[in-house]
């Protein structure tokens, strides 16, 4: 074959392999599309002032108009403890992992043991976490769940630091400590913020993976159907709540509900991961 035949066969190659992204990319966008239509087709005319600010449907009362205002409370309490647990232990081991010591053994134990950890199945941490912090003290509680969740976000924080602060060139860390700045100096004023947009994205990522978790729910905190700030017994929770109300022994408003708890979690999590790439963007 030809120098041009073989031109002509890799430009042949390359479009065929185009027009294969276009067509991958048009079922996942039409396929997400389809998804959305059909939460906001069963979910949308559940929603209302009730949902929001209510706690469930009264037993012995079906015509009352329930929510899950208990649900939305008890997921946020159990994010945001997570997340002041997980996200800075993720973050300090993944500055570790990328600015001390990167070639020991000691670092790719922990690494290998961080890639372990962000594929284990999210039932198996409610496990561990109901065999330590639940049935020893014979009660469940939103500090176990919040444990299990803030378990999940640290691997995947971790490696996402880690990857990103391998991305800043050596050169910034290297005029930095030619100018004098210690490591840590070094680290936290040039390293961090160079790599702060894609560091806000593994932590979206995490909070996003952990928003929807049920299995370490049903072994911790178990729900409450009243709105509580008692951390030391059982804790409601949104995912938990569509559970519930999603089980066929629930009544239609129940399952009505659970689908309008769906869509606002989904819109949550969209509306926030939004907000965070508008605020951390990079601009000139």
């Amino acid at each position: 074959m030809t120098g041009v035949a073989r031109r002509a066969v890799s430009r042949q190659l390359s479009k065929l392999m185009f027009g294969l992204c276009i067509l991958f990319a048009a079922i996942i966008v039409t396929l997400l599309t389809l998804i959305t239509g059909y939460l906001l087709i069963l979910g949308v005319k559940h929603l209302s002032v009730s949902f929001f600010i209510r706690e469930p449907i009264a037993q012995g009362n079906p015509g009352f108009p329930g929510g899950m205002a208990n649900g939305l409370q008890g997921t946020t309490v159990l994010i945001a403890l997570a997340s002041a647990v997980g996200i800075p232990l993720g973050m300090l081991t993944g500055i570790y992992l990328a600015e001390y010591d990167a070639g020991s053994v000691f670092v790719g134990t922990i690494r290998f043991i961080a890639d372990v950890l962000a594929g284990v199945p999210s039932i198996v941490v409610g496990i561990l976490c109901y065999e330590l912090l639940v049935a020893p003290f014979h009660r469940n509680n939103a500090w176990s769940a919040a444990l299990a969740l803030a378990f999940i976000m640290v691997p995947i924080i971790a490696r996402t630091t880690e990857e990103m602060l391998r991305l800043v060139p050596n050169s910034y860390r290297e005029a930095s400590m030619g100018l004098g700045a210690t490591k840590a100096h070094t680290i936290f004023k040039i390293v961090l913020p160079a790599a702060r947009a894609s560091i806000v994205t593994g932590v979206m990522l995490s909070i996003a993976r952990i928003s929807g978790e049920t299995a370490p729910l049903l072994f911790t905190s178990l729900g409450n159907d009243s709105i509580t700030w008692n951390l030391n017994d059982r804790f409601p929770s949104l995912t938990k709540q569509i559970y519930d109300y999603s089980t066929q022994r629930a009544t239609p408003q129940e399952q009505g509900l659970a689908w309008a708890g769906i869509l606002v979690l989904i819109s949550l999590i969209f509306v926030l991961n939004l907000g965070v790439r508008y605020f951390t963007r990079q601009r000139k």
